[in-house]
């Protein structure tokens, strides 16, 4: 009895075996039948292929519910197995095809949607299409970048975390299908952003905008589309400790725009406020005894506030004639005390106090009083005598 020829075997005698997809291969058919458990596919008439098991599910609802008819691709597992039909797999297609998709978006540069599945440290694990890729803390958005005072990790997990099942617009920075790595960039899209709005200003512009975040180092505060930076220096004339000293979250400010580096815009809001040290001389003079309210008091010296605009320094020298081992012996924060204004500098924005100058101013005084007192004690008995 004649044994039946296989197909592979047919297309061999035919001599067209150099066309043969090999393992590896994506190859494109019409589905030619749809069970539960497998789905048939006519190869160009080359061969019948089947997809089944594990092979047949994926992620995406691509292959639910395929009519007969219906064109598809999928990867050559086996070019035959036991019952001579292509073994077939639409998981390696989907997944060799997301690639495809995701290479060509990192040299278009395109947008694309990206659903967030996890949080860790370090950033978020997202989908694109059906491949898993990784958005570093440092590529978000200002909007997203947990900002969170002191660095706390724990803080900035729980932040990340908040965002996992929602969708953000990213760009794809690095792809390497061998190595399944895939970075993608949600900073990238909002910078194209910034360009588009940033070129409608200049530095020395000023622009009126809401503070969306304080930090140790200062303000971020945005206006249209874009964000800038209030460095705490920036604030205000006088020393503060912390922008939350002067500002809040959703207050309404103004700014200058005094540097722009690439997207990056960096603000000050006391420039639009006059130099209260530009006259301080007019209303303080070396020499003069003022009361003031001790801010802060550090190793080097007490903080003292004059008025609301001009702040000085009593450094740790100045305090006593004696050798001074710890400054708060001698003031605690929020009490008023006498000083003795001992330097103005207007330029660099500095005022020296001193409590020991006033200490000396007294006991030069006692010292003038008690010599007088003697002198007119030794002058007495003779205006006597020559009486």
């Amino acid at each position: 009895m004649t044994q039946p020829i296989s197909s592979f075997e047919q297309l061999l005698q035919e001599g067209n075996y150099l066309n043969l997809p090999q393992i590896g291969d994506v190859v494109t058919g019409v589905v030619i039948g749809n069970g539960r458990r497998e789905i048939r596919i006519d190869i160009g008439g080359i061969s019948t292929g089947v997809v089944r098991g594990k092979e047949l599910f994926n992620e995406s609802s691509e292959y639910a519910n395929l009519e007969p008819g219906t064109q598809v691709e999928a990867t050559v597992m086996e070019r035959e197995n036991e019952n001579g039909e292509m073994e077939l797999s639409f998981r390696f297609a989907g997944q060799q095809k997301a690639w495809e998709e995701i290479r060509s978006l990192f040299t278009t540069g395109e947008t694309i949607e990206t659903k967030i599945l996890e949080a860790n440290k370090g950033g978020l694990i997202v989908r694109v299409n059906t491949v898993n890729g990784f958005l570093p803390v440092s590529q978000l958005s200002p909007e997203h970048y947990p900002r969170v005072s002191g660095g706390d990790k724990n803080k900035i997990l729980e932040k990340l975390k908040s965002y996992v099942g929602s969708k953000m617009k990213v760009r794809v920075l690095d792809v390497n299908e061998p190595d399944e790595k895939l970075i993608v960039s949600e900073k990238a899209v909002w910078e194209d952003q910034q360009k588009n709005v940033l070129s409608q200003y200049k530095i020395g512009d000023t622009v009126e905008g809401e503070v969306t975040a304080l930090a140790d180092f200062g303000a971020f505060i945005k206006f249209e589309a874009l964000e800038g930076l209030v460095h705490i220096s920036e604030i205000a004339w006088q020393r503060i400790d912390h922008p939350r000293d002067l500002l809040k979250i959703g207050q309404t400010v103004k700014a200058e725009i005094i540097g722009i580096e690439g997207s990056k815009i960096f603000l000050s809001m006391k420039k639009l406020v006059c130099d209260p040290w530009h006259n301080v001389t007019e209303r303080y003079k070396i020499g003069d005894t003022v009361e003031g309210t001790v801010l802060k008091v550090n190793p080097f010296g007490l903080f003292v506030e004059l008025d609301e605009q001009i702040h000085g320094l009593a450094h740790v020298s100045e305090l006593s004639d004696k050798p001074v081992t710890d400054v708060n012996e001698y003031a605690q924060e929020g009490q008023r005390m006498k000083f003795k204004i001992v330097s103005i500098e207007p330029d660099e924005h500095r005022l020296g106090l001193s409590i020991k100058a006033l200490t000396q101013k007294e006991e030069t005084k006692t010292e003038e009083k008690t010599e007088s007192t003697e002198m007119k004690e030794e002058t007495t008995p003779s205006e006597s005598a020559t009486v």
